[in-house]
């Protein structure tokens, strides 16, 4: 059921002021159980190495692939000239025949409401006005982000090398971190399902409808 761009964007207000009054918490480590465990925030109890492998566990039971990205600056040149940046995520993989679909591990688990989650729902349509990757435009419109650098020639992305066909993912990264491809999100708005739909997978069901 689409849902029109206002809805989404008062999601996103709400979230970024409940960030602003909310006390900090505890610094963790980018990409590894930590991360992933205060990220998904669902009371997994055990300690974050065990929460994080059931975590993983998951995303396999759901027939997904994990998969550790890093983040690359300068994409667009010569690997050779491709800028390692800090840092490691987590996504699970799914794919089917002619499609896959990436989303962040924590995002994917997670029984909370996400800004992504709820962005692929919403499926709010493309607006077109912007020049440039429409995947890339679809996430600036959402309230997310997949750029390295801002608006440049450079290009980057997650990268997983031993992936070759998608060697560089283009993860749409919204302010509460939770994290779909955007590619995914804008195949989806247009009705289209890239790897598998994710309503039958995110563990945060669809609040718009109850015959998703």
């Amino acid at each position: 059921m689409k849902r029109p761009l206002v809805a989404l964007t008062l999601l996103l207000g709400i979230a970024l002021a409940t960030a602003v009054f909310l006390p900090a918490g505890g610094t963790v480590e980018a990409g590894g159980p930590d991360a992933v465990t205060a990220q998904a925030g669902d009371g997994t109890e055990g300690s974050a190495e065990s929460a994080a492998v059931s975590v993983a566990r998951y995303c396999v039971s759901q027939g997904g692939e994990v998969q550790v990205r890093e983040p690359y600056f300068n994409t667009n040149d010569a690997e050779q000239n491709w800028l390692q940046l800090s840092g490691a995520r987590q996504f699970c993989r799914f794919s089917n025949e002619t499609s896959r679909i990436y989303v962040l591990l924590s995002t994917l688990y997670t029984k909370k409401p996400t800004l992504a989650a709820l962005a692929y729902y919403a499926a709010v349509p493309y607006n077109g006005i912007c020049n440039g990757n429409p995947a890339s435009c679809y996430c600036s419109q959402l309230g997310g982000t997949d750029l390295f650098g801002g608006i440049n020639m450079n290009g980057g992305g997650w990268v997983l090398k031993s992936d070759a066909v998608d060697t560089v993912l283009e993860a749409c990264i919204f302010p509460d971190m939770s994290t779909i491809d955007s590619w995914g999100l804008t195949y989806h708005q247009a009705g289209i399902i890239r790897g598998k739909n994710l309503a039958h997978v995110l563990r945060y069901p669809n609040p718009y409808s109850t015959n998703y």
